[in-house]
């Protein structure tokens, strides 16, 4: 009996439960799990900035009891190659993807999952960026506030 192989590729950035549900998912599908994740150079080139960078990104990811083998992704047209190498039966994505790889059908299932409600990268992302210098300062003094009257009470 051969082993199924399940393929997906991703950022992973700012790593969530969203991302967690995913690769849970992904894994029920088969028998063996590989992620590739965009190495900060290739999601330059997509005009993407990512806030935790490539090896800690990988490290998070294999380090999921679901994630059998973690890849670089380099490049848009690698996954056709990948999937050669090593023997994919299903190649998944985020429902956001939905028809943009419909042409590895010809080298093995392509499935396009639902994203988890609720969170997502992009809009965590969006978040951080709305909160400027200066609120970030006063909650750091607000803090230091709170730190100086809790010492008194120690």
């Amino acid at each position: 009996m051969t082993e199924k192989v399940v393929i997906t590729y991703g950022t992973f950035d700012l790593f969530h439960v969203g991302h967690l549900k995913l690769l849970q998912r992904l894994s029920q599908m088969g028998d063996k799990l590989i992620v590739g994740i965009s190495t900060d150079e290739f999601n330059l080139s997509k005009g993407k900035r990512c806030i935790i960078p490539y090896e800690q990104r990988a490290e998070i990811v294999q380090n999921i009891k679901q994630v059998d083998l973690v890849i670089p992704e380099r490049s848009w047209d690698q996954k056709s190659n990948d999937i050669r190498e090593h023997n994919v039966d299903i190649f998944a994505m985020g429902s956001d993807w939905r028809g943009k790889f419909d042409d590895l059908n010809e080298l093995c299932s392509v499935v396009y999952l639902e994203r988890t409600e609720g969170i997502s990268t992009s809009e965590l992302k969006e978040l951080l960026s709305s909160i400027d210098k200066d609120k970030i300062n006063n909650l750091k003094k607000a803090l230091e506030m709170v730190l100086i009257v809790a010492e008194e009470f120690r």
